[in-house]
């Protein structure tokens, strides 16, 4: 068994780990990923819990506080209602650093790009914030990523060429980048406005109110069957797979697929904020089914608890405490379950079978969907009622799941305790029949 588990390791360092890594390594996708969690993340948390506190689980508390719920979702709406703006400053901020560059101009311009490519082409001061609001936030957020990481990248081009307005040495730094930046801003500002101009030409039909066409708006009936199909089971089981084969070679799985998926995770979960019923979101698999982190781990925490192995009871001591925030990288790196070929079986066959079970009992209604974000660190039962806006039956699923994994994981975890508990007999003999080994002095 152990000869063949080597083997095995082999072929996934050889084959399966360097394709993994190359996309791991991508900087558009690892700025992506650094601006969805430095830069939008904790005004998106903090917002959700408006939300909540907007729409109250229990209906004496819903009827004290409604009427001043659209005063109470002033907060919720003005930071997911804007993280696309926000977003766009992060992606440019960044990719700058990846880039070893100036990052804090490009975030800025950023911004004022995004928001040219969102505002329709017309007079501003008979616009209204709430129409344009959906696609400064949740549907704007392709937008947002493009025009981030073009903004960087034009940017960088014209420090690197002669095309910018040089100043003597004698002048102050911070004087010297703001000309260096002048050529470039004023170049994709009328590039953006001019093609913002031309869509904003046209109008378009959405729910029945004809409005003027812009950037996120295009887009986001371009990427419409793209968003559709996203939310559902096929997309589901693909980015729970790809999560767990980036874990299983050591990468971070869940941030990588994060920095693909996440606009229309937010975009879902922007719609369900406001009734929609959209599955696939951040919250379904952080919150649903990473149980003790990536893979549903908790179960094997218990296990190597009661272990006979001493290498699993010194790793089970070590997970406990950051097992109940969600935290599994002593298990993932202490069991071992990456590069590890028969603890990789039930490390994606676990995850699979949860997402299966929680996108069909979302989709049939037995549990509201995820309409909250909040961070993954929130421990099981109180995540799960949180999430759904308060439906206790979230906190159900997510007990019911944690049973399903340590049923899954026991045969396994078994096999492999086997496995180190002769390798330390072994190792207990063969210090028994030759003694420790000596130490050399001097």
């Amino acid at each position: 068994m152990s000869s063949v588990i080597e083997r095995s390791s082999d072929w996934f360092e050889r084959y399966l780990v360097p394709p993994l890594g190359t996309l791991a390594s991508n900087i558009y996708l690892q700025a992506v990923r650094d601006a969805f969690i430095i830069f939008t993340l904790p005004l998106i948390i903090a917002g959700s819990l408006f939300l909540i506190v907007a729409n109250p689980p229990f209906p004496f508390l819903a009827n004290l506080v409604s009427n001043y719920k659209y005063a109470i979702l002033v907060p919720f709406q003005l930071s997911f209602g804007l993280m696309a703006l926000f977003l766009a400053f992060g992606v440019a901020y960044s990719v700058a650093q990846y880039r070893r560059t100036e990052p804090v101009q490009p975030g800025i311009l950023a911004m004022v790009l995004f928001l040219v490519a969102s505002v329709p082409v017309t007079d501003l001061t008979t616009l209204k914030l709430g129409d344009i609001l959906p696609y400064l936030g949740g549907q704007g957020l392709l937008v947002a990523i493009l025009i981030g990481i073009m903004t960087t990248e034009v940017m960088r081009w014209f420090r690197g060429s002669g095309f910018i307005i040089r100043l003597p040495k004698s002048v102050p730094k911070n004087v010297t980048r703001a000309f260096e930046a002048l050529v470039p801003t004023f170049l994709l500002l009328t590039t953006v406005w001019g093609i913002e101009w031309f869509v904003s030409s046209y109008t378009v039909s959405i729910d029945g109110k004809n409005m003027q066409m812009t950037l996120p708006i295009l887009l986001m009936q371009v990427f419409k069957p793209l968003v559709a199909v996203q939310d559902s089971y096929p997309a589901a089981l693909a980015e729970i797979v790809l999560m767990m084969l980036l874990w299983s070679v050591g990468i971070h799985g869940m941030n990588l697929v994060t920095a693909i998926a996440a606009p229309f995770w937010f975009t879902t979960l922007a719609s369900n904020a406001t009734g929609g019923h959209g599955i696939v979101t951040e919250p379904f698999f952080h919150i649903f089914a990473h149980l003790g982190g990536s893979g549903a781990t908790w179960p094997l925490v218990i296990y190597m608890l009661l272990s006979r192995s001493a290498q699993l009871r010194t790793v089970g001591k070590i997970a406990l405490g950051p097992a109940i925030f969600n935290i599994n990288e002593p298990v993932t790196f202490g069991v071992p379950m990456a590069l590890n070929p028969l603890m990789i079986i039930p490390f994606l066959l676990v995850p699979v079978i949860i997402v299966t079970i929680n996108y069909f009992v979302f989709a049939v209604g037995l549990v509201h969907v995820p309409i909250v974000i909040q961070p993954f660190t929130v421990p099981l039962g109180i995540s799960g009622f949180v999430a759904t806006g308060g439906d206790i039956r979230g906190s159900i699923l997510q007990f019911f799941d944690l049973a399903v994994s340590a049923l899954i994981y026991f045969p396994f975890f078994r096999a492999w305790e086997r496995i180190l508990v002769a390798r330390e007999e072994d190792a207990s003999q063969h210090e028994a029949v030759e003694g420790p080994t000596p130490v050399k002095v001097g």
